[in-house]
């Protein structure tokens, strides 16, 4: 059984996630610059067995397109092409980056360390893949 990996992806950086092998725990791996994916990913997917991706997929409350949904679209036609064998599946990232803070402050992070974006977009990535085990 290989890990799972959830990506976050934004314009400037990207935040990622991966489950451990047997696909019970979800934790943030790190937060990398947009531009780096590929390149990350062919390195990580040397030295480690990934079995699938998720990518969030970015929505309005009413289900429409945001702004970075093409953004996000764009990103997908690429792993798809530099991946192809690789399954990687769009799951619903509504309110991600809103939980993320919350559990900033839930645990009990100091303001000047809940200001770090990268650290937000990698928590996001592990709540997108937390969603998708839990209804698994």
């Amino acid at each position: 059984m290989g890990r799972i990996l959830a990506i976050d992806y934004g314009k400037k950086r990207t935040g990622l996630a991966v489950t451990d092998p047997l696909q019970i725990i979800a934790t943030g791996l790190t937060t990398i610059p947009s531009q780096t994916l590929i390149p990350y990913l062919k390195k990580y997917f040397e030295t480690e067995q990934v079995e699938m991706i998720l990518i969030g997929e970015p929505k309005n409350l009413d289900g429409s397109d945001t702004d970075a949904t093409a953004l996000v679209a764009e990103c997908v036609r690429i792993l798809k092409k530099n991946f192809p064998a690789m399954p990687l599946k769009q799951v619903d990232e509504r309110f991600t980056s809103k939980m993320a803070f919350q559990t900033m402050i839930d645990s009990g992070l100091k303001k000047k360390d809940r200001q770090n974006k990268g650290l937000v977009d990698e928590i996001s990535a592990t709540i997108i893949l937390q969603e998708y085990l839990r209804s698994k």
